[in-house]
């Protein structure tokens, strides 16, 4: 892992002020930032934060793809979420610092992945000048607990099949790259990961993806998808 300077991290190239949380932040009250802005580069395995850190940091992924996860009392490793260019991670401890430490653990899911943070004090403090900017950070927060419970009502509600379904269509809209006869989706989990994201055993999940491969509506490539029908994925993600 190496570290960068703040003013080494060139701005155009900055993700932090091009992201929803910066959307409507004037060019001239952006640049105030770039001083107190830090670069990492990490390989694949590398955390960006551990579950139990005290720090105040808000993160935002330049480039490749990061994990959210959650180590129970007997260590098994629970994966939340997954992350790519542009979202901002730990924001929490940095709106809510006597709220207790790190819920989670950032781990870097590709070798050369890249991002920037800002200490919650610099934050604030540029917040102090330009308070109206608070109010988009909000509605993004907002955003990120609806999108919290919505999972949450999928976990009720929802069958396997239909979370898998979803999922894949989650996955393909994020971190798809068009083919000529479908939509290739390189997702790096592995079948146990992909099981944890839908929220049920690798066993149901690996029969619902070979139902869909039988079905022709997707084929499984490594840690890749092949979508080849979102339509019938959609119409099953809504049964």
């Amino acid at each position: 892992m190496s570290v960068s300077k703040p003013n080494e991290v060139p701005e155009e190239s900055n993700t932090l002020l091009h992201t929803a949380l910066f959307a409507q932040v004037a060019p001239d009250q952006a640049e105030e930032l770039l001083p107190y802005l830090m670069e990492t580069t990490l390989d694949k395995g590398d955390f960006i934060f551990r579950e139990g850190d005290t720090d105040c940091r808000l993160y935002v992924l330049e480039s490749g793809k990061v994990k959210l996860t959650r180590t129970s009392t007997d260590n098994r490793v629970q994966l939340l979420s997954i992350h790519a260019r542009g979202e901002v991670l730990g924001e929490i401890p940095v709106f809510d610092p006597t709220g207790g430490p790190r819920t989670a653990s950032a781990v870097a899911m590709t070798d050369d992945t890249r991002v920037v943070w800002l200490e919650r004090d610099a934050l604030f403090g540029w917040l102090d000048k330009h308070p109206r900017v608070a109010i988009n950070m909000l509605q993004v927060m907002a955003a990120r607990m609806r999108s919290n419970n919505e999972h949450i009502s999928d976990l009720v509600f929802m069958d396997v099949p239909a979370r898998l379904a979803k999922t894949l269509l989650n996955l393909g809209s994020r971190f798809g790259e068009p083919m000529e006869d479908g939509l290739l989706v390189p997702h790096d989990l592995t079948q146990e990961e992909m099981a944890q994201l839908v929220g049920s055993s690798r066993e149901t999940v690996n029969k619902a993806l070979t139902d869909f491969s039988n079905r022709g509506w997707i084929a499984r490539k490594g840690r890749s998808i092949i979508i080849y029908q979102p339509g019938m994925l959609i119409r099953r993600s809504r049964r």
